[in-house]
């Protein structure tokens, strides 16, 4: 009996395998106790939202009981809430941005979904690099897309650009990018990009379209060593800005998201209306009350970078120590060493035997490769040396 659909079932089957690992890991805590597991699997952020989240939460709680707090309001969110935004993201991204340039969403992954709902035709192909964030594929083909992948530079994860000029062709809608990267910590510089714009930017005017450059960025706030993340508003009229505040605040549950626009792009107020329809009608209907109270709070305001600054330094000297291959982050907070023998799930199932949870970089594309997340408290990070060193052994 077919209970479900026959992609479905197959997506189960093939499913995340970050979600498998976070699974079990629950499994072995609650065999061997939290203390003895250690967890990378999920990046989910372990520190607390910086001290304006709270102050924005109280002051919203005492006007909760007024009529319509709670209640529906313009599908791309409140306007107050997208002038201050677009004040936001104007001096991040050194644009200059109107409120109706932005639009609200549930969290990044509703604005990816958004966004392809609103510029893709059945048949037309989405390309990412590899590896790339698991979910991607997911999110094309929501909307009967074809997610197409192309390798990047071996060992740096660097843009390939003589790749990506091959992988164009007439049905290529959109290029999405994740700068600082999730799985490999990798930061694009200025030159990659103007390099991957100027090949986007002749393919456009090839197809007589625009070719969407859409940049991923919730891991923007978070790059170390004074690495500079480029911003593609003011290099390309077709770039999309896809982020949210789900690190940046420690907010991942509460969902809010945003999209803004480059202004260089004419007919932006076209793609704007749908976009806000897309918002409506794939069923989000608009984005959460609460978060837009306390992003407006909250912006400008962050969670401390030097703990994850310090986090980073503190497993690359464990990874260092036992004999681990692998390219120090540059931003995000993962690392992604190459597996030892070659196959990534055989070495990530030894680390599970010594209670590490890792997950396999074929889950990413990225196969050869393992992905551990450090957002988690510097202990747990201490005591895996020795399970690292054992599992290499």
């Amino acid at each position: 009996m077919n209970v479900i659909s026959t992609q479905m079932s197959s997506s189960i089957e093939n499913g995340s395998w970050i979600r498998r690992m976070f699974e079990a890991g629950i499994q072995l805590k609650q065999q061997y106790g939290d203390d003895a597991v250690c967890d990378f699997s999920l990046g989910n952020p372990d520190m607390a939202p910086p001290p304006a989240v709270g102050k924005a939460l109280r002051a919203f709680a005492e006007h909760v009981d007024e009529p319509f707090s709670l209640g529906y309001m313009p599908n791309a969110g409140f306007g107050w809430a997208r002038e201050k935004l677009a004040a936001h993201v104007s001096k991040e991204q050194g644009v200059e941005l109107a409120a109706n340039d932005v639009i609200l969403t549930c969290g990044a992954a509703g604005a990816l979904n958004v966004i392809f709902k609103a510029v893709l035709e059945p048949g037309d192909e989405v390309l990412s690099v590899t590896p790339y964030f698991v979910e991607y594929g997911s999110y094309v083909d929501n909307h009967r897309g074809v997610f197409k992948k192309v390798p990047t530079l071996p060992d740096t994860f660097g843009l390939d650009l003589a790749a990506i000029e091959a992988a164009l062709t007439p049905k290529t809608r959109a290029m999405i990018i994740n700068s600082p990267h999730n799985p490999t910590g990798t930061v694009y510089t200025r030159e990659e990009l103007e390099g991957l714009v100027s090949l986007l930017a002749k393919a456009s005017e090839r197809n007589g379209r625009p070719l969407y450059l859409i940049a991923d960025e919730p891991y923007r706030f978070l790059a170390f060593d004074g690495v500079d993340v480029p911003s593609l508003l003011p290099m390309y009229p077709y770039a999309i800005l896809a982020s949210s505040f789900s690190k940046n605040l420690s907010l991942a549950g509460e969902r809010l998201g945003y999209i803004a626009l480059s202004p260089l792009f004419a007919e932006r107020g076209q793609l704007m209306a749908g976009l806000t329809l897309a918002n409506r009608i794939l069923g989000f209907v608009n984005p959460p009350v609460v978060g837009q109270h306390l992003m407006a709070g909250a912006l400008g305001s962050q969670v401390d970078v030097g703990v994850y600054a310090r986090r980073r330094d503190l497993m690359a000297g464990i990874l260092a120590d036992a004999g681990y291959d692998f390219q120090l982050p540059k931003g995000a907070f993962y690392f992604f060493p190459k597996a030892p023998g070659g196959d990534d799930v055989a070495f990530v199932n030894k680390l599970l035997e010594q209670r590490i949870l890792a997950v396999p970089g074929s889950g990413f594309g990225g196969p050869g490769h393992f992905r551990l997340a450090f957002c988690v408290e510097d202990e747990v990070i201490a005591r895996s040396a020795e399970g690292f060193k054992r599992a290499l052994a």
